[in-house]
């Protein structure tokens, strides 16, 4: 009888998912975003660096975790996902806050940052110039131009892994099957 094949899926390899690249770049960019326009002494800074953080370390901590819980990885995709609509919510408050102008999806500076997604080896170097450079409404516009993509790739991300999770089931199911094989006799009477 065929031994079955491990039960423990591949999992890690999040330096290879396009939401986690992009979630690093809204990291490092808040990070210097904060830097530049919000007192380090604030709360909103804090607050605004580890939204970004939590974005990108439960992108990783799921990929990690998916070999042995699916639930936990959507678990922690989700958050990842509800923190960055967080931090879209502080950009855009920074917008209002300051009476700046919001860019719509078709502005023509939107539209130029957007298509830096389709730039080879893209890392917070393809953007630096928008959020060190820029006046704030440049900067934090850029910056929420970042974060709907990045939402855009999770949201894409959590129904794979549901369609994934439906078709394949679970840890818990494969940890079954896998005992209930164990269990079976490798032998047949004469």
């Amino acid at each position: 009888m065929k031994k079955p094949d491990g039960f423990i899926d591949s999992h890690g390899g999040f330096h290879s998912l396009k939401s986690y690249q992009m979630a690093e770049i809204v990291f490092d960019a808040t990070v210097a975003f904060c830097d530049r326009w919000i007192s380090r002494r604030s709360r909103t800074h804090d607050q605004m660096v580890q939204a970004a953080r939590s974005g990108r370390q439960n992108i990783a901590e799921g990929s990690v975790a998916s070999g042995t819980s699916k639930k936990i990885e959507l678990k922690l995709v989700g958050i990842a996902r509800a923190s960055l609509e967080e931090l879209l919510l502080d950009y855009q408050d920074f917008l209002r806050q300051r009476d700046l102008p919001l860019w719509e999806k078709d502005h023509p500076e939107a539209q130029k940052v957007r298509k830096l997604a389709y730039a080879s080896d893209r890392s917070y170097r393809t953007y630096k110039t928008y959020i060190e450079s820029s006046a704030a409404e440049v900067a934090a516009n850029a910056l929420i131009c970042l974060i709907h993509q990045s939402n855009y790739l999770l949201d894409r991300q959590l129904r794979q892994l549901e369609k994934r999770f439906l078709d394949q089931g679970g840890f818990t199911e494969k940890l079954y099957k896998a005992r209930q094989h164990a269990r079976k006799p490798s032998w047949k009477m004469p």
